[in-house]
């Protein structure tokens, strides 16, 4: 089956190398050179994948992402970027980009990079559509009620706002309460793979859902902290 990628880079040689490239490996390839219309086509268009450049005209990608990541449908991202800093890198994850590629890169290792990220795509859909078979799809814990199906989460009656990692992250928790689950078991068990040395990502994560579900993230009911282990999924308090 021919997958759809969107190319959003501004430097027209690169741009060209990578359409070329996506042509050999039998996809659909767009190229757009600027970050507000790539934003645009991302988000009206139904891509498999969408390569990403850092640094945009008008828009810059880790904006980019940080919007595609609010939406309920989760498309791959992989982040193309002339800066190698750690901390660069560690943005683009924490914001949802699924893989980095820093330039100059080989067309080899954009083609093997592609492909990891359609396998894992791959791999997470099928595990996710054999869970929907065979698991609850709607869970209550005190206040809080999460329809999977519907993809929604209300808090005492009234609708929560997540991402769609978030949503993710908080029904693998609430499907095994009081199991306590590392960062690097989540990153697998959620993310689809191992970020090696990115487990901080899923703090922020956590972080930001606690803010969203939790009456005191401070101390919080649902998602509890153990520590120097991990986090587990808690029966609200009385």
């Amino acid at each position: 089956m021919t997958r759809r990628v969107l190319v959003v880079e501004d430097d027209p040689d690169i741009g060209r190398l990578v359409m070329l490239q996506l042509a050999e490996l039998d996809c659909e390839g767009r190229l757009i050179a600027d970050g507000v219309t790539g934003l645009a086509e991302c988000e009206s268009g139904n891509y498999d994948l969408v390569i990403l450049d850092l640094m945009l005209p008008r828009l810059d990608g880790l904006q980019i992402c940080r919007r595609l990541r609010t939406h309920a449908r989760y498309t791959p991202i992989l982040m193309l970027t002339a800066k190698s800093s750690e901390l660069d890198r560690v943005l683009g994850l924490e914001l949802g980009a699924d893989d980095y590629l820093t330039k100059p890169f080989s067309m080899l290792e954009l083609a093997a990079r592609v492909k990891a990220v359609f396998r894992r795509a791959d791999h997470l859909q099928a595990a996710q559509a054999a869970k929907a078979a065979n698991e609850e799809q709607l869970i209550e814990a005190g206040g809080l009620r999460i329809d999977v199906n519907r993809h929604e989460a209300l808090l005492d009656g009234k609708p929560v706002d997540l991402t769609a990692k978030e949503f993710d992250l908080l029904v693998y928790f609430a499907r095994s309460p009081g199991r306590v689950h590392t960062r690097a078991q989540l990153l697998d068990q959620v993310w689809g793979y191992s970020h090696s040395g990115y487990e901080h990502t899923v703090n922020s994560h956590i972080n930001r859902l606690r803010n969203k579900i939790e009456r005191d993230p401070g101390n919080p009911d649902y998602i509890q902290t153990v520590w120097g282990v991990g986090y587990k999924f808690g029966e609200p308090r009385p």
